[in-house]
């Protein structure tokens, strides 16, 4: 039967079905009460009775079945629990036919018992109605699929013997069926060993996932496990990524949840998987009463922060949200998003420079924010050590600019999103990054306003980052690039840094520096190998890693606090306080006229900036000191 058929005739075709079911229950029925009841004319019940109930029955099913529109499912999607509501209705309408039987029509009736019976029977034969229809029309959709042989068949391999392996398998056999050759699930409950899910034998545990492999020849690995901690599944990843198989990853039950068939929210490796811890959670049930009702000013805000900046404020009902960026592109998209999302709220869009000193005066006279999130910043290193000033002008004196506008008009709080380049920095735009640390630090002993800055290390996804560079290169065919087989860097998901940032003003005094402990650093190389493994590439023989040296300003180990600043615990086991330093605006201002100097007289002598940096960062030290070289 075509799909498109059946379709089309589905209201003639299911009730008929109904119908016969109920004509061979009363049949069957018969054969309960007499050995041959149409041969058997003395029989308790005649063949008149026989029928009156068949015509009764078939009417009252009809507009029992209707009412709770039985006629509506799709049989291809039917569950367990719509078979036991056909059973249920079958019995409640048996019931029904009965009662009218007896009390209008007076008919002699069999035993409670015996309808009972019957009304389970025509509910078995009416469950059996749909699967056969059911097999018809999913052996039809295969059909039209592609006709996998056994030369173009990928060997599968499935992690996890649950609920969503057997989802996963019933998929893989009905609509890609033949697509894969399923040798088996791993699954380490050892008194599991054996048995099956969805006809599929448990064959082995962790342990053994390279031995089959090989045995088998599996090509491709299904992670379905969504219950794990990071740990183990990071060990079980490794383990797979030594196979030389394509792994894909089920998601976490929260994606899989507006998900309906789990084979197609199965996804390619992730770096969060690779990570080996959970992601942080942070509360933020204080951020409410902090931001609900004031206006709030985000810099940067078409950035990959200063977007997750802005949803995340969104979620706790701002009188109106300022989102200010230089780029128009990126600042257009964020403010469609948000004023789709949330129409009744004010959202306004503001393009400009946080170099222009009266065009941010003139905006904070007219919106007057009480909150000021600081993400707009030069931050690509390589870039900034070919382009100083530029860095220079931007992050040190456009935050010099917010900060003393903040100043003026009495904002409450100013966040700064700072950097773990920051700290002893030995590219120039991790010094900028550090004179703005000193600059809130210093602003904040002589100001109303409460000055903090946010300090993290690499973002996920954000623009620029590695792993997006990585993937792309697989997908190319490679090289790899990685700067130096050494180097290490702390990773951070966008959503993690962010309720980081908004974490940090319901502990805000003025004058912190927030940390965030982000578990242990993940090594460049490492990543990057395990990436092409579990792309189901081999390293050096499909694609290669290609060492192309560090680049300027670049260092081997980030770090996230200065040796002299020491740690405060804060009420968050992930969050602490670098010690705050005794800088003052006297001092700053002193280190800002040298910086200043440069500008005003344009030099360009890239030495000459550097030293003057190292005047006024004393942390600030060359890559060579740094990395031993």
């Amino acid at each position: 039967m075509k799909v498109d058929s059946f379709g089309k005739y589905r209201n003639f075709l299911l009730p008929l079905a109904d119908c016969i079911s109920i004509i061979l229950g009363y049949y069957l029925m018969s054969v309960l009460i007499t050995d041959s009841f149409l041969m058997n004319p003395t029989s308790t019940i005649t063949a008149r009775e026989i029928l009156i109930s068949i015509v009764l029955s078939i009417i009252v099913f009809q507009i029992v079945f209707r009412i709770f529109k039985r006629y509506n499912t799709v049989i291809r999607y039917e569950t367990n629990q719509d078979y036991l509501i056909y059973i249920f209705l079958s019995i409640i309408s048996t019931i029904i036919v009965s009662l009218i039987e007896e009390l209008i029509l007076h008919m002699k009736n069999p035993s409670i018992k015996l309808n009972l019976t019957v009304g389970v029977i025509i509910g078995l034969l009416i469950v059996a109605s749909r699967l056969i229809l059911r097999y018809i029309l999913l052996a039809d959709v295969v059909n039209k699929g592609i006709n996998y042989t056994s030369e173009n068949q990928k060997k599968l391999l499935i992690i996890g013997g649950g609920y969503s392996a057997n989802d996963i398998i019933k998929t893989l056999n009905t609509t890609l069926k033949g697509r894969y050759d399923i040798v088996g699930i791993i699954d380490d409950n050892k008194k599991r060993m054996g048995y099956s899910v969805a006809g599929v034998r448990i064959i082995g545990t962790r342990d053994d996932i390279g031995r089959i492999c090989e045995k088998y020849n599996v090509d491709t690995i299904f992670f379905s496990i969504v219950t794990i901690d990071n740990k183990n599944k990071k060990e079980i990843l490794e383990i797979c990524s030594k196979t030389g198989a394509k792994v894909k990853v089920l998601p976490d039950l929260r994606e899989l949840i507006t998900e309906e068939n789990l084979y197609h929210s199965l996804r390619d490796i992730e770096i969060e998987d690779l990570l080996g811890r959970d992601p942080i959670r942070l509360d933020n049930n204080n951020i409410k009463s902090l931001i609900q009702d004031k206006t709030v000013l985000v810099t940067g805000g078409g950035g990959s922060i200063g977007e997750e900046i802005c949803r995340q404020i969104m979620l706790h009902n701002p009188k109106q949200l300022l989102m200010l960026d230089i780029y128009e592109n990126s600042l257009y998209s964020i403010e469609l998003e948000l004023k789709a999302k949330y129409p009744n709220n004010k959202i306004k869009a503001i393009i400009a420079n946080i170099r222009d000193e009266q065009r941010i005066m003139d905006l904070f006279e007219e919106y007057h924010p009480e909150i000021v999130f600081h993400a707009a910043a030069h931050k690509h290193v390589p870039l900034m050590e070919n382009n100083p000033t530029e860095a220079i002008k931007n992050n040190v004196f456009g935050t010099y600019n917010l900060v003393n506008a903040c100043d003026k008009f009495k904002t409450k709080k100013f966040i700064l999103i700072s950097t773990d380049k920051a700290v002893n920095p030995t590219n120039i735009m991790g010094a900028t990054k550090r004179v703005c640390e000193m600059i809130i630090q210093a602003k904040d002993k002589e100001s109303e306003t409460e000055y903090v800055a946010v300090r993290f290390g690499n973002v996920l996804g954000s623009n620029g980052s590695v792993v997006p560079l990585f993937k792309k290169q697989i997908a190319e065919g490679g090289p790899v690039t990685v700067t130096h087989k050494e180097i290490t860097r702390f990773f951070m998901t966008i959503p993690e840094a962010v309720a980081l940032v908004l974490q940090s003003i319901t502990y805000a005094k003025g004058g912190e520096i927030f940390v965030l402990n982000m578990g242990e650093p993940v090594k460049i190389y490492d990543l990057a190998k395990t990436l092409i493994e579990l792309s189901g590439l081999k390293l050096d023989e499909d694609i290669k890693i290609e060492i192309i040296g560090m680049r300027p300003g670049e260092k081997l180990y980030e770090e996230l606090l200065m040796d002299e600043e020491g740690l405060e615990e804060t009420n968050h086991e992930k969050i602490f306080i670098a010690e705050p330093k005794n800088f003052t605006m006297d001092d700053i201002e002193e280190k800002l006229d040298k910086l200043r100097y440069i500008l005003d007289n344009d030099i360009t002598d890239k030495q000459i900036i550097k030293d003057t940096m190292k005047e006024c960062v004393p942390t600030y030290k060359n890559p060579q000191e740094v990395n031993g070289e």
